[in-house]
């Protein structure tokens, strides 16, 4: 596995089989995926999600970054607009210097879920607003360089994060909607879609570059991506079966909402409807698989790697 998102990186979540329990169980898994055609991992995170589930995004990615010190890790994604600026891009710098080159950092703006927000003090109708606050904050504090700024949200003077982090930090902005494309073009190193066609995704990506001019961002090396669930199993039908129940218990939607983009069955078919995607310039997938174990989960994403690059 690369210290680097290669030219098509694809990677797993990283689970409670890697965060929870018996230490030696866990770095069993990580032994595991070390040994696969995994890339890299990535890591969600809430704060209080529909009854209070969540997970500490920034918390997990440096247990994960420790677990493995030559894996990648990718925020998939952070909500920042639940935080401050300032101390995130402290937390960021001090990451960066344990793994340097090895994080990833994608920002969305949540809101399946709007008492997430309130408890957090945020009025949910703000939510994208403060985050594009919190992205200027962010980018220009991890520059090294002194940051002051003023808005609604904000009023900080001479703001100072050192060290830089070396290499930069990517900053990825997931989402679907048109704001999220137009963050994208003016705060983001890449897209990551979600619950997209491949069509509609090549859509947004010449969308979001052709944004970008408007920003006086042109010669940018853009690294789009996608996030998505799928079930595994050679049984289509268990397959679904499993993927809908971890989607339902999640997201507290029915699973037809979700269906036409959450591929299940065998690695091969999951596979198969992937690879649109990465032709049409795809270059990170986040893959949530469901099936039966972990074990069983990291053998299949890594089938899907290894069938999607030897597609190109």
């Amino acid at each position: 596995m690369s210290q680097e998102i290669s030219k098509l990186s694809i990677g797993t979540v990283g689970s409670n089989a890697l965060l929870m329990g018996d230490f030696q169980e866990r770095a069993d898994v990580m032994a595991q995926i070390k040994e696969s055609a995994i890339d890299h991992l990535f890591i969600a995170d809430h704060v209080s999600f529909h009854d209070g589930f969540g997970m500490d995004g920034l918390i997990n990615a440096a247990t994960l970054a420790a677990m493995n010190p030559d894996i990648t890790v990718f925020l998939g994604v952070y909500l920042l607009a639940l935080r401050h600026p300032v101390p995130v891009a402290r937390q960021l710098s001090t990451l960066s210097l344990s793994a340097p080159g090895r994080i990833i950092f994608g920002v969305g703006i949540g809101g399946e879920d709007r008492h997430e927000m309130e408890v957090c003090g945020v009025d949910p109708s703000t939510r994208g607003r403060r985050t594009n606050d919190c992205l200027q904050v962010v980018r220009s504090l991890l520059s090294g360089n002194s940051c002051t700024f003023e808005s609604e949200f904000f009023s900080i003077q001479d703001a100072i994060i050192k060290p830089a982090p070396k290499p930069q930090i990517p900053i990825m902005i997931g989402g679907r909607s048109t704001a999220a494309l137009k963050r994208t073009a003016a705060y983001g190193d890449g897209w990551l879609g979600v619950w997209c066609s491949a069509k509609r995704f090549k859509q947004a990506t010449e969308e979001i570059e052709l944004l970008a001019v408007e920003h006086v961002r042109e010669d940018l090396a853009w690294k789009h991506g996608l996030q998505i669930w799928v079930g595994l199993d050679e049984d289509k039908h268990k397959a679904r079966a499993i993927l809908a129940k971890e989607m339902e218990a999640m997201y507290k939607i029915p699973f037809d909402a979700f269906e036409k983009y959450s591929p299940y069955g065998s690695a091969e078919e999951v596979a198969e409807f992937l690879l649109p995607y990465v032709e049409n310039g795809a270059k990170v997938i986040n893959i949530k698989a469901c099936a039966s174990n972990p074990a069983y989960e990291v053998e299949k994403v890594s089938k899907i790697c290894e069938l999607l690059k030897s597609a190109l």
